[in-house]
């Protein structure tokens, strides 16, 4: 399968929408109202919200953001850690510490061995999803590593608990080898075109096959033919004007919702961030302020409402807590970029610097007093809502019934398993508080049920 970029990224439309764009107050409320049904925009509608400007109206997007993430998240925030398994890489990438041109990075591939220390590590500090990371190379067993390795992090069992779920964010396979990742038991394969302006690409992507355009934005279809129907996409803003890239992002959204019925499971929004020897990273071509930063993350929650928003540790903790309200639904917490890097702290194999540098438990009990409740849940994964089946349940607001209770389960495990006496009284506080919130009078007694099983001894309870 090869399908013409131009049937993906329109650039001319593109171009042609953004180049009359002006702030248009009364479309601008219209469209923000239109939003609140819960329904999502067209490209066109994004375009005008890509405009806004005014203070005023920079605030109304904001506050429509906020109120979309309540009806349909709520106050859940999914929490997770990346695990880098190696830094080997022959794309020369030029806002990347792993391209190959890095003469000072210290290359480093773990070994099975190492990858079970790395994820013992984790789980003992309390995660349960993560997501396996690895430059675009492999030692020498090529695709059976990875698959070894995910195999390796889902065999670890330590007195604290197990890795229930692990997403996977890797180069572009063929078809087969993503008939053996779905195998393999992943939840969702992510994939970032970086930038979708294709001049830009080309120029930032100097050699290596990351370097063909076109084969990355056709991985994704390869990876949803092979029947893996929870992807994510992804764009690192910095590299071109964002206004551009997040119309081309939706023109993806929108060719794969017309090619398979359905769209990404998550949509991550990573800033480029200063990376050892990369000129690029320090100066970025295209900076994204502050707060415009948040209008992208408010945006994309109008535009999308049933997609997740991940941020990661790239930004400041700061900058963190001003986006869950705007829609963001997923976190990593903890990170480290470099294989290895949970048991050891050298930076010379680093992929980016980070912006948040806080263990799990803090930023846990930062989360929860913020009033949010941090979520462990793999449920969907294991019972299979996911791709169309999901948001099948998701747009009817179905998959709520599901997804705030497990949260307040995942909590509690947690809480009991390595809390302290502050994050248990926060966390108890928001359990109580939320299972009240719950509608469904059965499902209310049933996670009451269930949080006295873990209170006996019980784990990983999902619904």
């Amino acid at each position: 399968m090869n399908i013409n970029n131009n049937a993906i990224i329109n650039a001319q439309k593109i171009k042609d929408i953004l180049k009359d764009q002006i702030e248009d107050e009364k479309a601008i409320l219209e469209i923000l109202s239109k939003a609140k049904t819960l329904r999502g925009l067209s490209i066109d509608e994004v375009a005008v919200l890509c405009a806004i400007e005014n203070d005023q109206l920079t605030n109304e997007l904001f506050k429509t953001a906020e109120f979309i993430k309540d009806e349909i998240y709520g106050k859940r925030l999914v929490v997770f850690a990346p695990l880098y398994i190696s830094n080997l890489c022959a794309n020369e990438c030029t806002y990347c510490a792993f391209r190959a041109g890095n003469t000072f990075m210290k290359r480093k591939s773990l070994s099975q061995s190492e990858i079970a220390r790395e994820t013992e590590a984790l789980i003992n500090e309390g995660h349960k999803r993560l997501l396996l990371v690895s430059g675009e190379s492999y030692p020498k067993e090529g695709f059976d590593y990875l698959l070894k390795s995910i195999e390796t992090m889902y065999s670890v069992k330590t007195t604290r608990g197990s890795i229930r779920r692990i997403n996977v964010n890797i180069a572009p396979l063929e078809g087969e080898e993503f008939k053996k990742l779905k195998e393999s038991r992943i939840g969702t394969y992510q994939l970032f075109q970086e930038t979708y302006h294709e001049e830009t690409y080309k120029n930032v992507h100097l050699k290596g096959k990351k370097s063909d355009y076109n084969k990355r934005l056709n991985t994704i279809d390869l990876a949803m033919e092979a029947g893996i129907d929870d992807v994510g996409i992804g764009i690192l803003f910095g590299l071109y004007d964002w206004h551009y890239e997040i119309l081309a992002l939706m023109q993806h959204i929108k060719h794969l919702e017309n090619r398979f019925g359905f769209g990404p499971h998550t949509i991550s929004v990573p800033r480029l961030e200063p990376a050892d020897q990369s000129s690029v990273a320090e100066n970025p071509p295209h900076p994204v302020s502050d707060i415009d930063f948040k209008k992208i993350v408010a945006i994309l929650r109008l535009a999308v409402p049933y997609t997740g928003i991940i941020m990661s540790t790239r930004e400041t903790a700061q900058m963190r807590r001003e986006t869950f309200a705007l829609g963001v639904s997923q976190i990593s917490a903890g990170s480290k970029t470099n294989p290895g890097g949970y048991s050891n702290e050298d930076s010379h194999s680093s992929q980016f610097s980070l912006g948040d540098h806080r263990p799990l438990d803090e930023v846990i009990k930062d989360v929860m007093s913020m009033g949010y409740i941090p979520s462990f849940c793999t449920g969907c994964y294991r019972k299979g809502r996911t791709g169309e089946d999901f948001m099948d349940l998701a747009k009817p607001g179905l998959i709520k019934l599901h997804c705030q209770p497990n949260a307040l389960l995942t909590l509690k495990e947690y809480l009991l398993d390595f809390g302290d006496n502050e994050s248990i009284s926060l966390g108890d506080k928001i359990i109580a508080s939320e299972i009240e919130k719950i509608p469904e009078a059965n499902r209310k007694e049933a996670t009451i049920e269930n949080i006295k099983k873990l209170k006996g001894g019980e784990r990983d309870l999902y619904f």
